[in-house]
């Protein structure tokens, strides 16, 4: 359920913190080197999972099918809408990708936004009451601040890593360990404002446009936002342990929904950059 004045906040606060953004940026360029003109040109859309890995299960859902819907989605209407914007993806079919290329993809393509798109769960031990009750989209930046329930979700999703083989030899943490988020926490990217103002309006589309609950934007130790050299998010865009979400985000117009407030607010953010050059 939306409540009218939480939501009025929204529409009122996103604009204002964007607004500050931009007069911040005008004296504060922000990019590779201060005299360089920053433009968003190229995107990476990462559908998780894939392949032998499933990601997360409902009653009947893989994640990783889900996943793969609406990053198509968001890509055709980035290309159709935003024709100047290059869209790379990390898999456009069931293929299972190393956590470590994904990332990669990304940097090697010298892309300007990074984007990673996954659906929750909770817990199989979870009771079915809270199940029932737990629904919404969560966004999530690279951060130190590792809640419990955010420690939870990096875990999980990072968890991804041990499927590899010989996963020791090519990671420098251990994704089980509570010991190696607090090191791995450590390390900030040099992009987070970036990363923070592109996670704010997809919360806000997910919420104005496609009438999702909204969880807000959480800071976590993901793996695939560690290592990425621009403004990177990962997007929780529902929960299949909920039977009611599950169905929800199974239905072709709902992905649409979903997808079109990512490329809204992509194009929102390349919008606010581009007015700067």
């Amino acid at each position: 359920m939306e409540y009218p004045i939480l939501s009025d906040m929204r529409n009122i606060f996103v604009p204002l913190i964007l607004s500050i953004f931009l007069i911040l940026v005008s004296f504060h360029p922000i990019g590779p080197t201060s005299s360089e003109k920053f433009k968003v040109t190229k995107i990476v859309i990462d559908p998780g999972h894939g392949g032998k890995d499933p990601g997360t299960l409902g009653s009947y859902t893989k994640e990783k099918d889900v996943c793969l819907k609406v990053a198509l989605q968001v890509g055709k209407y980035i290309e159709e809408n935003i024709p100047d914007v290059e869209v790379i993806y990390t898999r456009k079919d069931d293929t299972f990708i190393h956590a470590r290329n994904r990332p990669d993809i990304a940097n090697k393509h010298d892309a300007d936004l990074f984007v990673s798109i996954h659906a929750n769960s909770l817990p199989e031990t979870t009771p079915d009451v809270r199940k029932n009750r737990i629904k919404g989209a969560e966004v999530y930046v690279m951060g130190a601040q590792n809640t419990e329930r955010a420690l939870e979700v990096a875990k999980r999703e990072n968890s991804v890593i041990l499927l590899e083989e010989d996963y020791e030899k090519n990671y420098d943490f251990d994704p089980q360990s509570e010991e190696s988020y607090i090191l791995y926490s450590l390390t900030q990217s040099s992009y987070q404002d970036n990363s923070l103002l592109l996670a704010s309006l997809i919360d806000n589309q997910l919420t104005s446009r496609a009438g999702r609950k909204s969880y807000g934007v959480k800071q976590s130790s993901l793996y695939v936002l560690w290592s990425t050299a621009m403004p990177s998010v990962l997007v929780e865009i529902g929960y299949l342990s909920n039977p009611v979400e599950e169905k929800e985000l199974n239905d072709p117009d709902v992905q649409s929904y979903i997808a079109s407030g990512i490329y809204r607010a992509v194009k929102e953010y390349k919008e606010a950059f581009d007015s700067q050059n």
